[in-house]
């Protein structure tokens, strides 16, 4: 957002700091502007998402769905991207995959994913699919049996 605000008011900033000669220095040049164009556009359509899953006074289980939509079509390189856009999208998608690449984190997303009915297993891989169809069945059924409507996700 700041960079957003920066590349917005860039020629008010250049006006305000071309005034004073001690400040001179800080007026962004073309390259700066070039990278900051670069950061903006790789990192700005992550903003939604970010804020979405960072929510503290709700509960966000769409992970699987977020990084799908990531790995396909948000941080894909485009041609017209800059050379410091696609890094940042290959270092972006790199950290975030490898974040939730955890056989354990991925049990956990995946039951998540699933008892959420705007998914259901859309964002579950195909190999995983009858494992959680049948842990999805036993916690069902252990929930039938004991009466405890809880509904614990554990991994």
């Amino acid at each position: 957002m700041m960079i957003s605000r920066i590349l917005e008011q860039q020629k008010a900033l250049s006006q305000v700091l071309s005034v004073d000669k001690k400040l001179r220095h800080l007026i962004p040049n073309w390259q700066d502007i070039d990278v900051l164009e670069s950061v903006s556009k790789s990192l700005g359509p992550s903003l939604e998402f970010t804020d979405a899953l960072s929510g503290e006074d709700y509960v966000s289980v769409y992970v699987k769905p977020v990084l799908h939509l990531f790995n396909s079509s948000m941080l894909l390189m485009r041609e017209e991207d800059t050379d410091l856009s696609k890094k940042l999208k290959k270092e972006m998608r790199d950290y975030l995959n490898e974040k939730y690449e955890d056989e354990d984190t991925q049990k956990l997303l995946d039951m998540a994913s699933c008892w959420d009915p705007r998914f259901k297993m859309d964002f579950i891989t195909a190999d995983s699919k009858p494992q959680v169809k049948a842990r999805v069945t036993s916690e069902m059924m252990t929930t039938i049996m004991t009466g405890d409507c809880s509904c614990k996700l554990q991994h």
